[in-house]
């Protein structure tokens, strides 16, 4: 059998092996690898659920942009034919695949001052180097699932009877319709081009500083949402600190950041994503399709987002405390 490591070295002009792969994490796209050999190393996304070529022109402009005014992101490498997308032969499993630097670091505390103030002022720039976009954000941030995808998923998620169904069914009863009302299309004249997943998960700290990974999510977003967004996960969710909030704002702020957080209407994406994010995993988790590996997955990311869904009294909560910022 055929070498991944190797084939995946000659397809990017890397040089001689031999090569090796070593899985790193899995997230919600794709599988982390890390490629070794010749001297180096490599970060290998395997994209997963990709059954078409994924369009990346978007993430490396905004990567390239964001680099020049001094945001560090691994580079998306191009294989030998320019492309920054290449795809396993179907033999070694056909998926669709993206070469970054290898970044060494720790994972990002966001309970560090430091940290938060990076934060605010990297949402900062990114949001003065999008503006003026005309490109519309995708259904993802923009809208929830209808209410009768809501009730097909659910009752066929009681008839499979995972052990998380009935946090699924609460859900359903509670925070879903509580939550959806507050989803709305967002204003085009707050639209940007921007990162759209910056959360301690996806930065590292390395000796010259944090860096910014997965830019899969690059593309239009309103800036008060993607700020709001942030400011919400950076701080504890539901039991946020009121200091790292005002913190993180205060750099943004400071940094010229275009986006004001004046009313619920700002939080759209946070509660659209948590939504669209249980309903996608909710599935994945019960599809006899799935691999038993992509199912385990799948269920342990309903489970953990359903326990952490943003309550709209915690945001009005948050905005409270941030309304001197302003």
């Amino acid at each position: 059998m055929r070498n991944t490591g190797d084939l995946i070295a000659d397809i990017y002009g890397l040089g001689t092996g031999p090569w090796t792969m070593t899985p790193v994490t899995r997230g919600a796209l794709g599988q982390i690898w890390k490629l070794s050999g010749n001297g180096s190393d490599w970060a290998v996304k395997e994209l997963i659920f990709a059954r078409e070529e994924p369009v990346v022109e978007g993430e490396a402009t905004l990567r390239d942009t964001a680099a020049g005014l001094g945001v560090r992101a691994p580079r998306l490498m191009p294989d030998r034919t320019g492309s920054h997308v290449s795809r396993l032969p179907a033999d070694l499993g056909g998926s669709y695949l993206k070469l970054y630097d290898w970044v060494d670091g720790t994972p990002a505390d966001p309970a560090d001052p430091a940290l938060l103030d990076w934060c605010g002022r990297t949402l900062a720039l990114l949001h003065r180097a999008g503006e003026g976009t005309t490109q519309t954000p995708v259904d993802w941030y923009e809208k929830c699932y209808p209410e009768d995808d809501w009730a097909d998923l659910h009752d066929r998620v009681r008839r499979a009877a995972p052990p998380w169904a009935e946090a699924l069914s609460r859900c359903v009863a509670g925070p879903l319709p509580e939550l959806t009302r507050f989803v709305s299309p967002s204003d085009p004249a707050d639209l940007v081009v921007s990162h759209r997943d910056v959360q301690p998960q996806n930065v590292l700290l390395t000796g010259a500083g944090p860096v910014l990974l997965d830019w899969d999510n690059a593309g239009p977003v309103a800036a008060r949402r993607e700020l709001a967004h942030a400011v919400f996960v950076w701080s504890g969710g539901n039991a946020f600190r009121p200091e790292a909030a005002r913190r993180l704002v205060r750099a943004y702020r400071d940094a010229a950041g275009p986006a004001v957080l004046d009313d619920l209407n700002a939080f759209s994406m946070l509660f659209a994503t948590a939504l669209n994010y249980v309903h996608v995993q909710a599935e994945c988790a019960i599809d006899p399709h799935a691999t038993p590996a992509q199912r385990q997955f799948a269920a342990d990311q309903t489970t953990a987002t359903l326990r952490t869904l943003p309550s709209p009294s915690a945001v009005s909560r948050l905005l409270t405390v941030l309304k001197p910022q302003w």
